[in-house]
């Protein structure tokens, strides 16, 4: 057996994650549990991922939190939310997600307890309805960023509580809400820079809701799902000061909507087209005559991506810096040499981004 008491670099530290938990476990002493997360980053970790209950004795000690996390209590119930009432009022961020227990009941304690919170986080709070939602805005009248994403009961009515009460509202993440159209965005402030819908349910008058307080930035519409609608995406090109946009994996979006966005969107910086099979010549062509701010395209497994769809964008895209590109199927190795050729200052990575990063962070 290895002698421990030997200095021989072995340490606590290098015990592995499962090891670690285990003596997270065996500590019995609420004192010696909450001194376990402020060793370091990864003990922390261990901590918030292990942990089963939850007391708010916190909130009494720290009674001037401006930021407060219970991200992963599962067991959490509008009862655990009630000192927020006496404690709360200082808050200003607060992270409920995967919180499955809340209810619109417990939304109606941080309503009456948080009147100052400008950020919240709901992802997946299954629990979570309108009811809860309107609670919440009526009361929170700053609120500056929502995520919404992955609640499962919620519909435009909620959304349109956000959009109505909260003017300064800047960030919404509404992603896999099937309940949501889009129309509840209607009439937002000019505040709202950010929305993130992937996997969403978009009808065209919810795409121009999005877009009617004409402050949109950035926009992820991937996944998007229209089949019963139409093509809801040419409303998009109304976005002028749009600069961030996300139609991966948008199959069937059309060259009209490529078209109208690529004229209507002159400040556009990024574009995610990957897996957008129905992009053809025009679209191509389109983007490549009047996206001259463009720096970043994806174009990853574009089938209908042809050669002079590629030299389309040589000839244009004047500020190009990154080309996503692989899986072009109808690419030949020729137009793709050419191009580098001609456009040699622009990076050509064969990697394809499964999102892009957002610059509103829900932390």
């Amino acid at each position: 057996m290895r002698d421990l008491s030997r200095n021989d670099g072995t340490s606590i530290m290098h015990l592995p994650d499962d090891c670690l938990a285990i003596i997270f476990h065996d500590l019995e002493s609420c004192i010696d549990r909450e001194s376990f997360g402020l060793t370091c980053h990864r003990w922390l970790q261990i901590q918030n991922v292990y942990r089963r209950s939850l007391h708010f004795q916190l909130l009494r000690r720290f009674q001037h939190l401006e930021y407060l996390s219970l991200s992963g209590c599962s067991e959490l119930n509008h009862s655990g939310l009630t000192r927020l009432l006496s404690y709360g009022s200082n808050l200003r961020k607060l992270n409920l997600d995967c919180c499955f227990k809340v209810t619109d009941y417990g939304l109606s304690l941080v309503a009456a307890g948080c009147p100052s919170l400008m950020t919240i986080s709901l992802y997946r709070c299954l629990n979570v309805t309108d009811k809860g939602l309107e609670t919440l805005s009526s009361a929170c009248l700053s609120m500056k960023c929502v995520n919404l994403s992955y609640c499962s009961q919620i519909s435009d009515k909620g959304l349109k509580a956000f959009t109505q009460w909260c003017r300064q509202l800047q960030s919404v993440n509404i992603s896999h809400c099937e309940g949501i159209s889009g129309v509840g965005f209607e009439g937002c402030s000019k505040t709202l820079a950010y929305v993130e819908a992937d996997s969403c349910k978009l009808k065209p008058e919810g795409v121009m809701g999005i877009v009617s307080g004409g402050g949109i930035e950035y926009l992820d519409v991937s996944c998007l799902s229209w089949s019963l609608f139409g093509d809801p995406l040419p409303g998009i090109g109304f976005s002028s000061g749009l600069k961030i946009l996300n139609f991966r994996l948008c199959r069937t979006v059309s060259d009209t909507s490529i078209v109208a966005i690529a004229k209507g969107c002159p400040l556009l910086e990024e574009w995610n087209l990957a897996l957008c099979h129905e992009v053809r010549i025009s679209g191509w062509q389109a983007i490549g005559l009047y996206c001259q701010n463009l720096k970043r395209l994806h174009v990853n497994r574009c089938r209908n991506l042809s050669d002079n769809g590629l030299l389309a964008l040589r000839d244009g895209c004047k500020s190009l810096s990154i080309l996503y590109l692989n899986g072009c199927v109808r690419l030949t190795s020729t137009a793709l040499e050419l191009f580098k050729f001609h456009r040699a200052n622009v990076c050509i990575k064969e990697i394809e981004v499964m999102s892009i990063k957002p610059y509103f962070e829900f932390r």
